[in-house]
């Protein structure tokens, strides 16, 4: 595996960030290393999962693991689907919003060690989740050992040809009230990203409301492997916001 980028971590201490959670609405945005801002989509991500959300999520297979899962919309959407979902986030107040929301979330580090490990059926990265950690190689390698042999990655990409990286910083209306901390971050469309994919087959790739997305294998699944994604009862067992301990819920496959 490649070595892992920093980690993203100052992004859990970004208060706009949090303060817009809690709010449930920005404005909030990536300031980028040339004192451009980049919107960031607080309200949706804030809302209950829409219908572009939901086509998604009826391509989720066996146990899923939300990436960067936010405030929690797609979490909560699966665990009402009688799912078994965890969701990982670096940011307290999204942890907080997604148990309050019903759903199961961590607040852990994509490049931390996970539950079931090698053993997730399907791994989400929704929201510009691509960009975590600036190297989508390492990210890439990363979710490929997170996922079971055969399993599926949904990765939702820029809707434009871009492949950028920068250094940013969470700020506020007007690029103000950032705290010090900056972290390496990638936009990506679908072109970049698949480049990037060695080693993975594509399963798909569609448009829908305007917004882009992938899906890969990190190789062939089995013949005899079923098209259809069983609908599990959730058997994560409940996990407090603020635990950050190794001893996590894992998905009983």
């Amino acid at each position: 595996m490649s070595t892992p980028p920093a980690t993203a971590l100052p992004w859990a201490s970004a208060d706009p960030y949090a303060a817009a959670l809690r709010a449930g609405g920005g404005p909030l945005f990536l300031r980028r290393a040339d004192g451009s801002l980049l919107p960031l989509e607080v309200e949706r991500w804030c809302a209950r999962a829409d219908a572009v959300d939901r086509s998604v999520l009826d391509r989720c297979e066996e146990t899923v693991l939300d990436v960067g899962c936010g405030p929690g919309r797609l979490v909560a959407e699966l665990a009402a689907r009688g799912r078994a979902v965890l969701g990982i986030d670096v940011s307290e107040a999204a942890v907080e919003h997604t148990v309050r929301l019903g759903g199961q979330a961590l607040r852990r580090s994509v490049f931390a060690p996970l539950p079931g490990e090698g053993r997730w059926g399907t791994a989400l990265l929704m929201d510009g989740n691509v960009g975590i950690g600036g190297d989508p190689i390492a990210l890439l390698d990363r979710l490929a050992g997170v996922l079971r042999p055969g399993g599926l990655l949904i990765a939702e990409t820029v809707p434009v040809d871009v492949d950028e990286r920068d250094r940013v910083q969470v700020v506020g209306p007007g690029g103000t009230g950032g705290t010090d901390a900056v972290f390496p971050w990638a936009r990506l469309g679908t072109r970049a990203l698949l480049r990037y994919a060695q080693g993975w087959e594509q399963a798909g790739q569609w448009t829908a409301g305007g917004r882009c997305f992938v899906s890969l294998r990190s190789h062939r699944r089995s013949s005899n492997s079923s098209a259809a994604p069983p609908k599990r009862t959730a058997v994560i067992s409940s996990q407090r916001a603020r635990n950050t301990s190794a001893e996590s819920p894992v998905a009983d496959r």
